[in-house]
C-alpha cells in the first residue's frame, strides 16, 4: 500500500489568500446574488438581464456575436435564450443574409421589461461601486478586462 500523499495545511491556507480564481469566484457569486435579488421583483435574474441587454441593439445580433460577448457557448446561450423566448421577451428569427444562422431580437414586451430593469441595474451597480474606493472600479475592470 502506497503512502497517501498530504498537502501541507500552509499550501490550502496560501491558496485560499492568495488565489485569484477562488477570489473572483467569490466576488462573482456574491455580486450575482446582489443582482439577482435586486432584480427577483422583475422575474430576472442577473444573467438574464445581461442576455437582453445584450440584445438592445439597432439590428438584431447573431447568436455568435452575443455567445462571444456573454463568454458563452451557442449551446448554453440556446439554453438561456429558452425561459426569455417563452416569456414572449425575444424572439429567434432565420437570419435573412445566411438561413443557417439565428438572429435575436427584443420583443415589445422584452424591451418594456428592459426598460423597468435598467433603473434597478443602475441603483444596485451604484451601491457595488460605492462598496469600492475611489478609482477602484475602473481599476477593477482594467484587471478583470486583462484577464478575459
Amino acid at each position: 500500500m502506497s503512502k497517501p500523499v498530504v498537502i501541507p495545511y500552509a499550501t490550502t491556507l496560501l491558496v485560499r489568500d492568495m488565489c485569484l480564481c477562488l477570489h473572483v469566484q467569490r466576488a462573482a457569486r456574491a455580486l450575482a446574488r446582489r443582482f439577482d435579488d435586486a432584480l427577483r421583483p422583475l422575474g430576472l435574474t442577473n444573467g438574464q438581464f445581461s442576455l437582453l441587454m445584450s440584445l438592445n441593439r439597432p439590428e438584431p445580433p447573431g447568436m455568435a456575436a452575443v455567445a462571444n460577448l456573454l463568454a458563452m457557448d451557442r449551446t448554453t446561450l440556446t439554453a438561456a435564450l429558452k425561459p426569455l423566448e417563452r416569456r414572449g421577451l425575444v424572439k429567434v428569427a432565420m437570419d435573412p443574409a445566411d438561413r443557417r444562422g439565428r438572429r435575436l431580437k427584443l420583443t415589445a414586451h422584452g424591451m418594456k421589461l428592459l426598460a423597468e430593469a435598467s433603473p434597478v441595474w443602475e441603483r444596485t451597480h451604484a451601491e457595488v461601486e460605492g462598496l469600492l474606493g475611489e478609482g477602484e472600479p475602473e481599476m477593477l475592470r482594467r484587471g478583470l478586462g486583462a484577464l478575459a
